[in-house]
């Protein structure tokens, strides 16, 4: 069993000669027992249902109470059977999620916060901790940016495919004559990567910024002066932090911010996955969309790349999003067929 191998392995004083392959190793032993814990918990969920139901005779409300308990167990069960597929080299980390108001000024800048909402309910739907790194707000309502850290088993494996332009058509609550308006915003998501992994960053390729976070207000960022930016000069990559109120916190966290863009622009060409990220998500704005939300003339959610849809808009918009998330990783599992 690979799981006694593993612990086995890890036993070893001399295995940690090697920092590099003992975190390997760890983190598989972790990814294992997590999986085993979980079909574990699944088998005895089922066990006592089945004991419910032969004691439930004709006890309707029971035996209700039963199969919606079966239900779930299913949904479950699916979910767990998709995670399997994750195997990924960073799919179990947690993530980094950043979003961009695009075309369409104080509307998309309301687009932008509607999809962090988006996300934080998904992530508290699933028990994932939502830290804010860096958040800019928009003049009038909303939020031009944002970065959030997604912390959680498979966080990265399940939003990586959330990458690209989200696109929303919606009468506008900002129009006084009531018009349709159609707005943009980009998502990335990249993945926080192990303090065991090296990347070397000359700090001389980087110019390092530090301001008054901005906004009006805002609930999750601190305004004082000790926000930081970093800008990677070869690439081009910019992160910020103005979550803590020390700047070396902020710094520490931009370089582990920069470390993880650094590794996943690797990532990518290694594993040419670029239509999943940003290199080659395109414009922000008409054309490059790899979901549609529609509101008006009618309601509807859809994926462009998987056909996935729902009418349900509202429960889209609460975090149940993991209908899209799902055919996506089926959709890319099929494609490495």
């Amino acid at each position: 069993m690979r799981l006694e191998e593993l612990e086995s392995l890890t036993q070893n004083p001399e295995l940690w000669n090697d920092a590099s392959k003992a975190q390997k190793l760890m983190s598989e032993k972790n990814n294992l027992e997590y999986s085993l814990s979980e079909y574990e918990d699944m088998q005895k969920s089922l066990n006592d249902y089945a004991e419910m139901a032969e004691l439930s005779e004709d006890d309707e409300a029971l035996q209700s109470e039963i199969l919606e308990h079966l239900e779930n167990l299913k949904k479950q069960t699916k979910h767990a059977e998709l995670e399997a597929l994750l195997s990924g080299e960073a799919d179990a980390n947690d993530a980094y999620l950043e979003i961009h108001a695009g075309s369409g000024g104080t509307e998309a800048q309301d687009w932008a916060e509607m999809l962090l909402r988006m996300y934080v309910r998904w992530a508290e739907k699933h028990q994932y901790k939502v830290e804010y790194q860096e958040e800019t707000e928009g003049e009038v309502a909303g939020i031009k940016s944002v970065t959030i850290k997604i912390a959680g088993h498979n966080a990265y494996g399940w939003l990586k495919s959330e990458t690209g332009v989200h696109r929303l058509v919606r009468i506008s609550p900002f129009d006084s004559a009531g018009r349709r308006h159609t707005s943009f915003a980009s998502v990335e998501v990249y993945p926080v990567i192990d303090d065991n992994i090296e990347i070397n960053i000359n700090e001389a390729d980087c110019r390092i910024d530090t301001y008054r976070a901005s906004g009006a207000g805002g609930q999750h960022i601190n305004k004082t002066d000790s926000a930081v930016r970093i800008t990677h000069l070869p690439t081009g990559i910019v992160v910020q932090s103005q979550s803590q109120r020390s700047q070396f916190q902020n710094r520490e966290n931009a370089w582990n911010m920069l470390k993880a863009r650094l590794y996943e622009r690797e990532m990518q060409k290694r594993a040419a996955l670029a239509e999943e990220h940003r290199d080659n998500q395109g414009e922000n704005g008409w054309g490059y969309q790899i979901r549609s939300y529609v509101l008006q003339p009618y309601r509807l959610v859809k994926d462009l790349r998987t056909d996935a849809e729902t009418s349900d808009f509202k429960a889209v918009l609460d975090g149940d999003i993991d209908m899209f998330l799902a055919a996506a990783l089926a959709g890319k599992v099929q494609d490495n067929g």
